[in-house]
């Protein structure tokens, strides 16, 4: 009878030591999500940053590119003139 008790004693302990690694195997999956998901969260902050600059200057160049258009029309009207005056 007293060896079936030191075997469930012994038992038990294993239970214990077992709950306490899958507890402790838990716990380091759940902090390695937790980076994982901070990591996400960076990685998506730097994206989209990276998309409003890329935005910014599109719309700086399409600007200047609107500007110089217009340099272009109003000199192709002064040729049109010169021309003309060159005709006469």
């Amino acid at each position: 009878m007293n060896s079936n008790k030191s075997e469930n004693g012994t038992s038990n302990t294993a239970d214990i030591q077992v709950a306490k690694l899958a507890f402790i195997g838990a716990s380091i999956t759940t902090l390695g999500d937790g980076i994982t998901a901070i990591a996400a969260g960076l990685a998506l902050e730097a994206l989209v940053k990276t998309s409003n600059k890329s935005s910014q200057t599109q719309n700086k160049h399409l600007k200047q590119l609107e500007a110089s258009q217009k340099q272009l029309d109003y000199l192709l009207t002064e040729l049109k003139q010169l021309k003309k005056n060159i005709q006469a």
